[in-house]
């Protein structure tokens, strides 16, 4: 008995060690306070395919050119480019909140029998700068489980050496997990003519 103590408290050790930390920009926080790293979201999407719902919400022409993981179950952007316009500020074309983006995720739970009792986990490039804000946009809303991956798909930049400015640190590409450049038509999001047209 006192091995199986031993035992068990060791894995919840382990599991306590592995948690993605809360992160220290208040912008990047969620009521929920669920919070994940790429590997993490993987062995939860392993572990209970069925039973939760896992979101890329990055714009489908972000994902065209950095690729994408089947491990997702669907592509709910949180914001769209707009080409039409440029950014005030950076050298980007504009981007704008996806209105439907709360319709879109409570749709894609039903559509598999889940509710918003279900856990929902959301993945953006980098895991700051959408990850928190989309969850954000569910809040007040009744979901009850809200998971921000912390380190994105793409991971954070490196800071210093010859490759200063790229995505290699952390991040589900860097981590080894399953990725591609061939994207599934049916997990993607479409836009629609009044979309475009916006």
């Amino acid at each position: 008995m006192k091995y199986l103590y031993f035992l068990f408290a060791g894995m919840m050790a382990c599991t306590v060690a592995f948690a993605a930390d809360k992160p220290s920009d208040p912008k990047q926080q969620t009521s929920w306070d669920l919070y994940v790293d790429s590997r993490e979201a993987y062995a939860m999407k392993q572990d209970k395919a069925d039973q939760l719902l896992f979101v890329d919400v990055r714009d489908p022409i972000e994902i065209m050119f950095t690729g994408f993981t089947d491990v997702v179950d669907i592509n709910i952007p949180f914001k769209l480019s707009n080409p039409a316009n440029w950014h005030k500020k950076k050298p980007v074309f504009e981007m704008s909140t996806n209105k439907e983006f709360e319709t879109m995720i409570d749709k894609a739970l039903r559509d598999r029998g889940l509710d918003k009792s279900s856990p929902i986990i959301l993945m953006c490039r980098s895991g700051g700068t959408r990850g928190a804000p989309s969850a954000k946009m569910l809040e007040g809303k009744g979901y009850e489980k809200v998971y921000v991956v912390t380190d994105g798909f793409e991971g954070g930049k490196i800071k210093e050496g010859e490759k200063k400015g790229w995505r290699l640190k952390n991040g589900w590409k860097n981590a080894g997990l399953p990725w591609s450049y061939n994207l599934n038509k049916d997990k993607m999001f479409f836009r629609s003519a009044a979309t475009l047209s916006q």
